[in-house]
Parts: structure tokens; sequence; C-alpha cells
């Protein structure tokens, strides 16, 4: 017969076991899952990240920053966050605060596509940058990216080799194709020979354009083939960008001036979309004549609440937080609805982005201001609770205009009208 003491200490046991099997578990869970089984997977929502706080990235945000704002993200669903560059302490750091979480929390999932920068040759020096040849940084920072995939395979589950690297107007770096294809080919030759995780999945992030989806000069062989070698096309499509340099959908038609403000406003954002669809199915047809089963995905898109350029009153009338709650509720329906992983651009403000003009709309793209004000896209969250025990660098999570939607609407800006044949119609 067991005495009592005996049949104590075998429930411990036994808790003890089953809390330790639970926690292998968790993390069997984070080392085994796969971009295959995260990337389309409206469970896992996507968010490109920066966690930079002032004009600078001199100022390097700490490891508690970080961690904050992975609570933030988490809270809101987002389980997949975009990085850019592993030159900078920032994405070892981010790493850094994403294990700590996992180690304080067996339930925490946060993984990570994280981006090497490349560079042609002369970029950002003052000297005539050579867009058919590379910067000798770039394998540094390639090496650095399967180091620290290595180091965090739990993590890191997509290595994206360049942002926006091929896009032709980006004429202080960009590169040509067959280099963004040399390296992309280097990371899966070293996932075929056991030096990288076999289910790492290999990208590049570019412009629609860049991927073919846009003027013929981008449809070259070393196109063709660099679609061949990633496992998956990551593209961006920014329609507010284009409300300036091709509003063929931006304004209001002239059969709208009838209907009410928000209506108006409505119509410009459902076109805007259709815009966005556009291009992702221009990349969709190029693509797939080369490859039928290649996965797509949206690497960036977004929408700023605020600027005094291009984009504000002087300019296209596209921003403000009304028109960017829009956009971001319309693009995470459409994509949730056909399984594509859309890695909003993004989550905070970062004031480096246009150090020398506050007023610029890089630096308001965030749906949360600096100080962690929720904007207009993010007030439901901030009423539902799930931010209610979370800060941003000691300050309460809370609502833009202190939650005054009468405020808010006073700061929005109508599009022009204009002529329905000057517009883009979607069918």
């Amino acid at each position: 017969m067991m005495t009592g003491l005996r049949i104590l200490l075998l429930i411990i046991f036994a808790g003890f076991t089953s809390a330790c099997e639970q926690k292998e578990s968790m993390e069997d869970v984070r080392r085994n899952i796969t971009a295959k089984d995260i990337l389309g997977n409206q469970d896992y929502l996507a968010m490109s990240y920066g966690g930079y706080r002032t004009n600078s990235r001199r100022v390097q945000p700490t490891i508690g920053q970080l961690k904050d704002d992975m609570k933030i993200l988490s809270a809101l669903g987002v389980k997949v966050i975009r990085t850019y560059n592993v030159h900078l302490p920032h994405a070892v750091n981010v790493l850094k605060a994403i294990d700590e979480l996992n180690q304080e929390d067996e339930s925490f999932e946060m993984y990570v596509m994280l981006g090497a920068w490349i560079d042609c040759k002369n970029a950002w020096t003052g000297f005539e940058p050579i867009h058919s040849e590379e910067s000798e940084r770039n394998e540094v920072e390639i090496n650095r990216a399967v180091e620290l995939a290595n180091e965090y395979p739990e993590i890191i589950k997509v290595i994206a080799v360049g942002n926006e690297a091929m896009v032709k107007w980006a004429t202080s770096y960009y590169v040509e194709p067959g280099i963004i294809l040399k390296w992309v080919n280097h990371l899966q030759q070293r996932k075929e020979e056991g030096e990288l995780d076999e289910n790492l999945w290999i990208t590049s992030s570019d412009n629609f354009a860049s991927w073919g989806g846009g003027d013929s000069t981008y449809h070259t062989e070393e196109l063709n083939e660099l679609i061949a070698a990633v496992d998956y096309v990551s593209l961006h499509t920014y329609p507010m960008h284009d409300t300036h340099y091709n509003p063929v959908f931006w304004g209001v038609l002239e059969s709208e001036t009838d209907l009410t403000r928000n209506e108006q406003i409505d119509a410009a954002l459902n076109r805007s979309i259709a815009y966005a669809q556009s291009q992702f199915n221009s990349v969709a047809d190029y693509v797939h004549a080369i490859d039928a089963d290649k996965p797509l995905h949206i690497g960036e898109t977004g929408w700023a609440s605020f600027a005094t350029d291009l984009y504000g009153d002087e300019g296209s009338k596209a921003c403000d937080e009304f028109k960017q709650a829009m956009f971001y509720n319309k693009m995470r329906a459409w994509t949730n609805k056909d399984n594509i992983s859309c890695f909003y651009f993004e989550a905070f403000d970062e004031p480096w982005k246009d150090a020398n003009n506050k007023g610029g709309s890089e630096n308001h793209f965030g749906l949360f201001t600096v100080d962690g004000e929720a904007k207009f896209a993010l007030w439901d969250e901030v009423d539902n609770g799930n931010l209610n025990k979370l800060s941003r660098d000691g300050n309460k999570i809370t609502k833009s205009f202190d939650g005054n939607e009468d405020s808010l609407m006073k700061c929005i800006l109508l599009p022009p009208t204009k002529t329905k044949t000057s517009l883009y119609v979607p069918n």
C-alpha cells in the first residue's frame, strides 16, 4: 500500500514530467514549423518591423524595448516579422529579444524573415554606382545572415536577399538580377550541403516591376533564372505612392460627387486595392509562365497616416489615419481571403526614415506612433482589451486623437475630383 507521502511525490513528479513534455513540445513546434507552414496562413499575420525611436539609427533600441514591441505585435496576432539588414545591431537584438521571450513564456511565438542588404559597387560612396557589379560587403552580409539562421533556427524561417535591390529607381544602390541570383543560388547550395536548414526558404523582396510585373525592360533571362531559384516571390506594391506618380486610380469620380465624403473615400480606396491586386496579378502571370507552382506573397505594402510632401494637403491628399485604416483593413481582408502573406509596412513610426522632414510621409507609415499611440486602424484592438497591460517606453497604449473620432474626422483629406476617363476603373 502506498503511503500518503509516496502518492504525493508521484503526483508532483508526474506534474513535473508533464510540464517538461509540454515545454519540449512547444520548443519542437518552434523549431519544426517552416516557412511553408507559415506563409499564406492567416493564423500567422505578418508585419514589417523596425524598432527605431529617434531620427537616427545610431540610437539603437534596447533589447527591453524590442521585447515590449514583440509583446505588442503578438497581442495583435502578428507571429512573423520582417527585418532588413544584419550590418546594424538591430536585427541581432530582435532575435535575442524573441529568444528571451521564448524562454520566459513557452507559448510565445514570433518568427522572422531575415533581410540581408545588397548594394551595387560604389553605393552610398559619392562615386558613380556600378549597377552590374556588387559591393564587396554583400558577402559579409550574406555570411552573417547564414550564421544567424544557424544560431536561431527556431526563429528565422526565411532569408531575403536584398530589399528593393533590383528596382531601377533605387539609383543609389540597385543591382542587376544576376547579383541577387548569385547569392540566392549560394544559399540554396548551402541548404543542399546541409549547412543550412533544408526547410529555410530563400527569396528576394522587391518592387512588383522587378519581378516582371511592369516594364518589359525587367524581363531578362537572369530574372527568369532568379524566379526559378527562389522558394517564393516576395513583391512590393504601394498604391499610396502612385496617388502621385501614377494616379490613374486616385480621386473622386464625377459620378461620385453626390456621395458622402466617407463614401467617396471608400470608393477611392477600393480602387487602390484593385490597383494593388492588378500589380500582384501581373507578377503572378509572369512568374507562373516560368514556374506554375511558385508561391507569391507580399513583402511590403502600406499607407502613411500623415504627410506634408507629395501625398499631403498640397499633393494627392492621400495621407491621413482614416485612409490608412481603410487601406489596412481592406488589404488584410483581401490577402487573408486569398491565403497571401502580407508583411504590412509597418508596425511603428520610424522618424529616421526622413530625418530632415518631420512631416515626410516615410516617417508615418506605422500603425502606432513612436510613443505607442494606436492609430485609427487599431482603435478596436485598444477597445477589446488586447493591449491593456502593454506599454511602449513606459507609455500605456492609448488611442490617437484621445479616441475622439470627431477630431480625427476633421483631419480627413478629400481626394481631388477627376474625370472618369483619367481614372483606372476596375471591372
